[in-house]
Protein backbone atom coordinates (compact mmCIF):
# COMPACT_ATOMS: atom_id res chain seq x y z
CA UNK A 1 0.00 0.00 0.00
CA UNK A 2 1.44 3.58 -1.27
CA UNK A 3 1.63 6.69 0.57
CA UNK A 4 -1.41 8.08 -0.94
CA UNK A 5 -3.55 5.47 -0.15
CA UNK A 6 -3.91 6.52 4.09
CA UNK A 7 -4.31 9.85 3.07
CA UNK A 8 -6.57 9.57 0.29
CA UNK A 9 -9.29 8.51 2.48
CA UNK A 10 -9.40 11.84 4.22
CA UNK A 11 -12.00 13.33 1.90
CA UNK A 12 -14.64 10.28 2.93
CA UNK A 13 -14.50 11.03 6.25
CA UNK A 14 -14.63 14.09 6.05
CA UNK A 15 -17.98 13.76 5.05
CA UNK A 16 -19.00 12.42 8.22
CA UNK A 17 -18.25 15.20 10.20
CA UNK A 18 -18.48 18.32 7.81
CA UNK A 19 -20.18 17.57 4.44
CA UNK A 20 -23.20 16.78 5.53
CA UNK A 21 -23.67 19.78 7.07
CA UNK A 22 -22.89 21.52 3.91
CA UNK A 23 -26.02 23.55 1.57
CA UNK A 24 -25.63 25.39 -1.17
CA UNK A 25 -24.29 29.28 -0.37
CA UNK A 26 -21.30 30.95 -0.84
CA UNK A 27 -18.00 31.38 0.41
CA UNK A 28 -16.05 35.05 0.97
CA UNK A 29 -12.65 35.54 1.73
CA UNK A 30 -9.39 38.13 1.23
CA UNK A 31 -6.59 37.03 -0.45
CA UNK A 32 -3.33 38.50 1.37
CA UNK A 33 0.02 38.71 0.22
CA UNK A 34 1.90 37.62 3.31
CA UNK A 35 5.02 38.85 0.95
CA UNK A 36 4.38 42.47 0.68
CA UNK A 37 1.95 42.45 3.74
CA UNK A 38 -1.02 43.70 1.43
CA UNK A 39 -4.03 42.82 -0.59
CA UNK A 40 -3.52 40.28 -3.90
CA UNK A 41 -5.90 41.96 -6.36
CA UNK A 42 -6.30 40.55 -9.62
CA UNK A 43 -5.46 36.78 -8.14
CA UNK A 44 -7.89 34.11 -9.79
CA UNK A 45 -9.94 32.08 -7.42
CA UNK A 46 -11.11 28.54 -8.21
CA UNK A 47 -14.24 26.09 -6.28
CA UNK A 48 -12.55 22.93 -6.85
CA UNK A 49 -15.07 19.91 -6.64
CA UNK A 50 -12.87 17.02 -5.42
CA UNK A 51 -16.09 14.86 -6.58
CA UNK A 52 -16.06 15.71 -9.50
CA UNK A 53 -12.82 14.80 -10.73
CA UNK A 54 -10.79 17.88 -9.32
CA UNK A 55 -12.76 20.16 -12.31
CA UNK A 56 -13.31 23.86 -11.90
CA UNK A 57 -17.09 24.50 -10.13
CA UNK A 58 -17.19 28.23 -9.78
CA UNK A 59 -14.13 31.19 -10.58
CA UNK A 60 -13.89 34.61 -9.15
CA UNK A 61 -11.05 36.94 -9.60
CA UNK A 62 -10.21 39.02 -5.97
CA UNK A 63 -10.67 42.68 -5.85
CA UNK A 64 -8.74 45.67 -5.09
CA UNK A 65 -9.33 44.89 -1.16
CA UNK A 66 -8.45 40.99 -2.28
CA UNK A 67 -11.61 39.92 -1.49
CA UNK A 68 -13.57 37.60 -3.69
CA UNK A 69 -17.07 35.50 -3.62
CA UNK A 70 -17.43 31.78 -4.92
CA UNK A 71 -21.23 30.12 -4.94
CA UNK A 72 -20.98 26.63 -3.57
CA UNK A 73 -23.28 24.61 -6.05
CA UNK A 74 -23.60 21.75 -3.81
CA UNK A 75 -22.66 20.18 -0.58
CA UNK A 76 -19.26 19.31 -1.56
CA UNK A 77 -16.56 18.99 -0.19
CA UNK A 78 -14.62 21.37 -2.19
CA UNK A 79 -11.25 23.51 -1.95
CA UNK A 80 -10.40 26.57 -3.01
CA UNK A 81 -7.14 27.40 -5.04
CA UNK A 82 -5.80 30.65 -5.53
CA UNK A 83 -3.15 31.30 -8.28
CA UNK A 84 -0.65 33.65 -7.31
CA UNK A 85 2.33 35.15 -9.46
CA UNK A 86 1.70 31.16 -11.63
CA UNK A 87 1.74 29.40 -7.58
CA UNK A 88 -1.70 27.82 -6.81
CA UNK A 89 -2.05 27.70 -2.37
CA UNK A 90 -5.25 25.93 -1.59
CA UNK A 91 -7.39 25.68 1.48
CA UNK A 92 -10.38 23.33 1.98
CA UNK A 93 -13.57 25.64 1.76
CA UNK A 94 -14.85 26.42 4.82
CA UNK A 95 -18.35 24.67 6.38
CA UNK A 96 -21.32 27.29 7.21
CA UNK A 97 -20.06 30.53 8.33
CA UNK A 98 -15.74 29.78 7.68
CA UNK A 99 -13.70 32.41 6.48
CA UNK A 100 -12.01 31.66 2.88
CA UNK A 101 -8.83 33.75 3.78
CA UNK A 102 -6.17 32.35 1.95
CA UNK A 103 -2.43 33.56 1.92
CA UNK A 104 -0.27 33.56 -0.57
CA UNK A 105 2.85 34.56 -1.16
CA UNK A 106 5.41 36.28 -4.27
CA UNK A 107 7.39 33.65 -6.32
CA UNK A 108 11.07 33.64 -7.18
CA UNK A 109 13.36 31.15 -8.39
CA UNK A 110 16.48 31.42 -5.43
CA UNK A 111 14.95 32.29 -2.21
CA UNK A 112 17.19 33.11 0.72
CA UNK A 113 16.50 30.81 3.63
CA UNK A 114 15.87 27.72 1.70
CA UNK A 115 17.54 24.75 3.40
CA UNK A 116 17.19 20.70 4.09
CA UNK A 117 15.91 20.15 7.48
CA UNK A 118 16.48 16.11 7.33
CA UNK A 119 16.90 14.17 4.29
CA UNK A 120 15.71 10.72 5.55
CA UNK A 121 16.31 7.29 3.66
CA UNK A 122 14.73 4.20 4.45
CA UNK A 123 16.48 0.79 3.02
CA UNK A 124 14.64 -2.79 3.48
CA UNK A 125 15.94 -6.13 0.78
CA UNK A 126 13.69 -8.31 -0.90
CA UNK A 127 14.25 -10.80 -3.58
CA UNK A 128 17.50 -9.44 -4.56
CA UNK A 129 16.61 -5.75 -4.38
CA UNK A 130 17.15 -3.29 -2.57
CA UNK A 131 13.83 -0.89 -1.54
CA UNK A 132 14.62 2.41 -1.14
CA UNK A 133 12.25 5.36 0.36
CA UNK A 134 14.10 8.83 0.55
CA UNK A 135 12.32 11.97 1.75
CA UNK A 136 13.79 15.27 2.21
CA UNK A 137 11.93 17.68 4.44
CA UNK A 138 12.45 21.15 3.18
CA UNK A 139 12.65 24.51 5.04
CA UNK A 140 11.72 28.16 3.56
CA UNK A 141 12.51 30.55 6.37
CA UNK A 142 12.85 33.48 3.74
CA UNK A 143 12.34 36.90 5.37
CA UNK A 144 10.33 38.52 3.71
CA UNK A 145 8.45 35.02 3.15
CA UNK A 146 8.67 34.23 -0.66
CA UNK A 147 7.81 31.01 -2.47
CA UNK A 148 11.06 29.42 -4.51
CA UNK A 149 9.65 28.04 -7.62
CA UNK A 150 11.27 27.34 -10.64
CA UNK A 151 11.74 23.86 -13.12
CA UNK A 152 14.22 23.52 -10.95
CA UNK A 153 13.03 24.57 -7.65
CA UNK A 154 14.76 21.39 -5.46
CA UNK A 155 17.47 19.04 -7.00
CA UNK A 156 18.18 15.76 -6.02
CA UNK A 157 20.56 13.16 -6.69
CA UNK A 158 20.12 9.28 -6.89
CA UNK A 159 22.20 6.37 -7.59
CA UNK A 160 23.00 5.57 -11.29
CA UNK A 161 21.02 2.35 -10.81
CA UNK A 162 17.85 3.74 -9.57
CA UNK A 163 14.56 2.49 -10.64
CA UNK A 164 12.42 5.28 -9.42
CA UNK A 165 8.64 3.64 -8.74
CA UNK A 166 6.76 6.83 -7.01
CA UNK A 167 7.19 10.34 -6.99
CA UNK A 168 5.52 12.40 -4.55
CA UNK A 169 6.05 15.98 -2.90
CA UNK A 170 3.65 18.17 -0.18
CA UNK A 171 2.94 21.62 0.97
CA UNK A 172 3.87 22.81 4.47
CA UNK A 173 0.37 21.33 6.23
CA UNK A 174 -0.98 19.92 2.74
CA UNK A 175 -1.94 17.07 1.19
CA UNK A 176 0.62 15.00 -0.95
CA UNK A 177 0.71 15.54 -4.94
CA UNK A 178 1.58 12.51 -7.16
CA UNK A 179 5.16 14.37 -9.40
CA UNK A 180 7.53 13.21 -11.94
CA UNK A 181 11.20 13.81 -11.73
CA UNK A 182 12.56 16.15 -14.32
CA UNK A 183 15.99 14.34 -15.51
CA UNK A 184 18.78 17.55 -14.69
CA UNK A 185 22.40 16.77 -16.15
CA UNK A 186 24.58 13.01 -15.47
CA UNK A 187 22.94 10.55 -14.84
CA UNK A 188 20.60 10.35 -11.68
CA UNK A 189 20.91 13.57 -11.53
CA UNK A 190 17.12 14.94 -11.19
CA UNK A 191 15.04 17.68 -10.14
CA UNK A 192 11.56 18.74 -8.69
CA UNK A 193 9.27 21.55 -10.66
CA UNK A 194 7.30 22.04 -7.56
CA UNK A 195 7.11 25.43 -5.20
CA UNK A 196 9.02 25.18 -2.26
CA UNK A 197 6.46 27.58 -0.43
CA UNK A 198 7.39 29.65 3.18
CA UNK A 199 6.83 27.10 6.38
CA UNK A 200 3.44 26.79 7.92
CA UNK A 201 4.44 26.71 11.73
CA UNK A 202 6.60 23.40 12.16
CA UNK A 203 5.33 22.16 8.81
CA UNK A 204 7.81 22.40 5.81
CA UNK A 205 7.87 20.87 2.39
CA UNK A 206 8.00 17.21 1.97
CA UNK A 207 9.71 15.81 -1.05
CA UNK A 208 9.38 11.94 -1.39
CA UNK A 209 11.17 9.32 -4.06
CA UNK A 210 10.69 5.46 -3.69
CA UNK A 211 12.99 3.48 -5.69
CA UNK A 212 14.40 -0.36 -5.93
CA UNK A 213 18.42 -1.02 -6.26
CA UNK A 214 20.34 -4.30 -7.60
CA UNK A 215 20.91 -6.34 -4.74
CA UNK A 216 22.28 -9.91 -5.75
CA UNK A 217 25.68 -9.34 -4.00
CA UNK A 218 23.67 -8.63 -0.56
CA UNK A 219 26.06 -5.52 0.09
CA UNK A 220 25.20 -1.76 -1.74
CA UNK A 221 27.18 1.37 -1.55
CA UNK A 222 25.65 4.80 -1.26
CA UNK A 223 27.50 8.02 -2.65
CA UNK A 224 24.45 10.57 -1.49
CA UNK A 225 25.43 14.40 -2.47
CA UNK A 226 23.06 16.88 -0.48
CA UNK A 227 21.95 19.62 -2.91
CA UNK A 228 21.67 21.76 -0.21
CA UNK A 229 23.08 21.87 3.36
CA UNK A 230 21.12 19.09 5.79
CA UNK A 231 20.76 19.69 9.20
CA UNK A 232 20.52 15.64 9.77
CA UNK A 233 21.17 12.73 6.94
CA UNK A 234 19.62 9.72 8.25
CA UNK A 235 19.35 6.17 7.80
CA UNK A 236 16.79 3.54 9.01
CA UNK A 237 17.19 -0.02 7.98
CA UNK A 238 15.59 -3.29 9.63
CA UNK A 239 18.16 -4.81 12.85
CA UNK A 240 18.84 -7.64 10.50
CA UNK A 241 21.03 -5.58 8.21
CA UNK A 242 24.31 -3.56 8.76
CA UNK A 243 25.87 0.04 7.93
CA UNK A 244 29.30 0.84 7.50
CA UNK A 245 30.64 4.05 6.91
CA UNK A 246 32.61 5.33 4.38
CA UNK A 247 34.58 8.83 3.06
CA UNK A 248 32.62 11.81 4.19
CA UNK A 249 30.20 9.76 6.57
CA UNK A 250 29.74 10.01 10.07
CA UNK A 251 26.68 8.19 10.66
CA UNK A 252 25.97 7.33 14.33
CA UNK A 253 23.50 4.89 15.99
CA UNK A 254 21.16 6.47 17.99
CA UNK A 255 19.33 4.99 20.84
CA UNK A 256 14.91 5.46 21.67
CA UNK A 257 13.64 3.60 18.47
CA UNK A 258 11.33 1.41 17.66
CA UNK A 259 12.22 -2.52 18.36
CA UNK A 260 12.33 -3.76 15.10
CA UNK A 261 14.12 -0.77 13.85
CA UNK A 262 17.61 0.95 13.84
CA UNK A 263 18.37 4.78 13.20
CA UNK A 264 21.72 5.90 11.93
CA UNK A 265 22.01 9.93 12.44
CA UNK A 266 24.61 12.21 10.37
CA UNK A 267 24.01 16.19 11.36
CA UNK A 268 25.18 19.13 8.95
CA UNK A 269 25.53 17.53 5.90
CA UNK A 270 27.77 20.19 3.30
CA UNK A 271 26.21 20.66 0.27
CA UNK A 272 27.82 18.93 -2.37
CA UNK A 273 30.19 16.69 -0.85
CA UNK A 274 29.95 12.95 -0.92
CA UNK A 275 28.46 10.81 2.03
CA UNK A 276 29.33 7.43 1.20
CA UNK A 277 27.65 4.32 3.56
CA UNK A 278 27.65 0.66 2.45
CA UNK A 279 24.23 -1.36 3.76
CA UNK A 280 24.61 -4.58 4.11
CA UNK A 281 22.31 -8.29 5.17
CA UNK A 282 18.66 -8.51 4.59
CA UNK A 283 15.39 -7.52 5.83
CA UNK A 284 12.32 -5.82 6.17
CA UNK A 285 11.21 -3.00 8.28
CA UNK A 286 8.60 -3.38 11.37
CA UNK A 287 4.88 -2.86 9.86
CA UNK A 288 2.19 -0.82 11.95
CA UNK A 289 0.56 -3.83 12.52
CA UNK A 290 3.48 -5.77 13.80
CA UNK A 291 4.00 -2.72 15.90
CA UNK A 292 0.55 -2.77 17.12
CA UNK A 293 0.52 -6.52 18.00
CA UNK A 294 3.68 -6.08 20.03
CA UNK A 295 2.25 -3.50 22.11
CA UNK A 296 -0.98 -5.50 23.01
CA UNK A 297 1.37 -8.75 23.70
CA UNK A 298 3.46 -6.46 25.86
CA UNK A 299 0.09 -5.03 27.68
CA UNK A 300 -1.26 -8.36 28.26
CA UNK A 301 -4.05 -7.81 25.64
CA UNK A 302 -4.97 -9.62 22.51
CA UNK A 303 -5.60 -8.43 19.41
CA UNK A 304 -4.69 -9.25 15.59
CA UNK A 305 -6.17 -5.94 13.87
CA UNK A 306 -4.03 -3.28 12.84
CA UNK A 307 -3.92 0.58 13.45
CA UNK A 308 -7.26 2.21 12.75
CA UNK A 309 -9.12 -0.72 13.78
CA UNK A 310 -9.00 -3.41 11.04
CA UNK A 311 -6.56 -1.60 8.28
CA UNK A 312 -5.25 -5.42 7.38
CA UNK A 313 -2.42 -4.19 5.96
CA UNK A 314 -0.66 -7.03 4.16
CA UNK A 315 2.67 -7.84 6.28
CA UNK A 316 4.69 -6.87 3.33
CA UNK A 317 3.38 -3.52 2.64
CA UNK A 318 4.63 -0.33 3.93
CA UNK A 319 1.81 1.19 6.04
CA UNK A 320 1.44 4.57 4.36
CA UNK A 321 1.09 6.83 7.09
CA UNK A 322 4.69 5.67 8.69
CA UNK A 323 6.06 6.17 5.07
CA UNK A 324 4.72 9.57 4.90
CA UNK A 325 3.70 11.43 8.21
CA UNK A 326 5.83 9.14 10.43
CA UNK A 327 6.93 12.02 12.79
CA UNK A 328 3.39 12.13 13.78
CA UNK A 329 3.05 8.61 14.00
CA UNK A 330 5.69 9.13 16.33
CA UNK A 331 2.95 10.67 18.79
CA UNK A 332 0.17 8.15 18.79
CA UNK A 333 0.93 5.29 20.90
CA UNK A 334 -1.11 2.73 18.71
CA UNK A 335 0.61 3.72 15.51
CA UNK A 336 4.09 3.82 16.98
CA UNK A 337 5.86 2.29 14.27
CA UNK A 338 8.73 4.87 13.30
CA UNK A 339 9.67 6.65 16.95
CA UNK A 340 13.41 6.76 15.79
CA UNK A 341 12.43 8.67 13.27
CA UNK A 342 10.83 11.62 15.47
CA UNK A 343 14.96 12.31 16.29
CA UNK A 344 14.92 13.78 13.04
CA UNK A 345 11.77 15.59 12.92
CA UNK A 346 12.94 18.29 14.97
CA UNK A 347 16.52 17.49 16.17
CA UNK A 348 17.79 19.71 18.19
CA UNK A 349 14.58 19.31 20.86
CA UNK A 350 14.44 15.59 20.15
CA UNK A 351 17.65 14.51 20.94
CA UNK A 352 17.48 15.31 24.65
CA UNK A 353 16.47 12.01 26.04
CA UNK A 354 13.97 11.51 28.27
CA UNK A 355 13.35 8.80 30.93
CA UNK A 356 11.98 6.11 28.98
CA UNK A 357 10.75 2.04 30.45
CA UNK A 358 13.89 -0.37 31.36
CA UNK A 359 16.02 2.95 31.03
CA UNK A 360 15.66 3.26 27.49
CA UNK A 361 16.36 6.95 26.08
CA UNK A 362 13.53 7.93 24.20
CA UNK A 363 12.91 11.66 22.41
CA UNK A 364 11.64 14.29 24.95
CA UNK A 365 9.42 15.48 21.91
CA UNK A 366 7.93 12.53 22.23
CA UNK A 367 7.47 12.12 25.83
CA UNK A 368 5.72 15.95 25.57
CA UNK A 369 3.34 14.60 23.16
CA UNK A 370 2.39 11.23 24.61
CA UNK A 371 1.88 13.43 27.96
CA UNK A 372 -0.55 15.20 26.10
CA UNK A 373 -3.68 13.40 25.53
CA UNK A 374 -5.73 16.51 24.01
CA UNK A 375 -3.07 17.41 21.46
CA UNK A 376 -2.31 13.83 20.37
CA UNK A 377 -6.33 13.18 19.58
CA UNK A 378 -6.57 16.90 17.89
CA UNK A 379 -3.58 15.52 15.52
CA UNK A 380 -5.09 12.40 14.96
CA UNK A 381 -8.69 14.14 13.89
CA UNK A 382 -6.38 16.93 11.27
CA UNK A 383 -4.50 13.64 10.18
CA UNK A 384 -8.38 11.61 9.58
CA UNK A 385 -9.14 14.60 7.71
CA UNK A 386 -6.81 14.61 5.03
CA UNK A 387 -6.37 11.26 4.59
CA UNK A 388 -9.87 11.23 3.60
CA UNK A 389 -9.63 13.99 1.12
CA UNK A 390 -6.77 12.11 -1.04
CA UNK A 391 -9.16 8.48 -0.63
CA UNK A 392 -11.96 10.14 -2.39
CA UNK A 393 -9.14 11.81 -5.13
CA UNK A 394 -7.75 8.29 -5.79
CA UNK A 395 -11.43 6.61 -6.38
CA UNK A 396 -12.86 9.20 -8.17
CA UNK A 397 -9.16 9.10 -10.70
CA UNK A 398 -9.10 5.59 -10.71
CA UNK A 399 -5.81 4.94 -8.39
CA UNK A 400 -7.59 2.76 -6.46
CA UNK A 401 -9.91 -0.18 -6.28
CA UNK A 402 -13.06 -0.79 -5.28
CA UNK A 403 -12.13 -3.20 -2.83
CA UNK A 404 -9.48 -1.31 -1.31
CA UNK A 405 -11.30 2.00 -1.34
CA UNK A 406 -13.83 0.23 1.09
CA UNK A 407 -10.83 -1.37 3.49
CA UNK A 408 -9.58 2.19 3.78
CA UNK A 409 -12.84 3.98 4.15
CA UNK A 410 -13.83 1.44 6.98
CA UNK A 411 -10.77 1.60 8.66
CA UNK A 412 -10.64 5.10 8.75
CA UNK A 413 -13.93 5.41 9.65
CA UNK A 414 -13.42 3.17 13.14
CA UNK A 415 -10.57 5.57 13.97
CA UNK A 416 -12.57 8.40 13.80
CA UNK A 417 -14.96 6.94 16.11
CA UNK A 418 -12.39 5.99 18.82
CA UNK A 419 -11.17 9.46 18.27
CA UNK A 420 -14.37 11.46 18.88
CA UNK A 421 -15.05 8.52 21.87
CA UNK A 422 -11.90 9.88 23.39
CA UNK A 423 -12.45 13.40 23.02
CA UNK A 424 -15.92 13.16 24.74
Amino acid sequence: MRVRRFFANALGLSLLFGGAFAHAATVTGTVTDKTTGKAAAGDAVALIDVQAGMGEAASATTDARGHYTLNLPGSGPYLIRVMHQGAGYFIAAPQGSGSGDVPVYDVAAKVNGVSVEADVIEVESSNGQLSVDERFFVHNTSSPPTTQWSKKSFEIVLPAEAIVSEVSAERPGGLPTNMKLDPDGPKGHYSFNFPIQPDNGEKDTLFQVIYTLPYASGKYAFHSVPSLPADSFAVLMPLSMSLSNGAGADLKPMQGGDAGLQTFLMKNAAAGKEIDFTVSGSGSLPRESQATTQQSESSGQQTSSAPGGGLGVPINTPDPLSKYKWWILGALALLLAGVAAVLLRSPERALAPAAGPAGTAIPAQLAATAASPAATNATLMNTLKEELFTLESDKITGKITAEDYAEQKAALETVLKRALKRSS
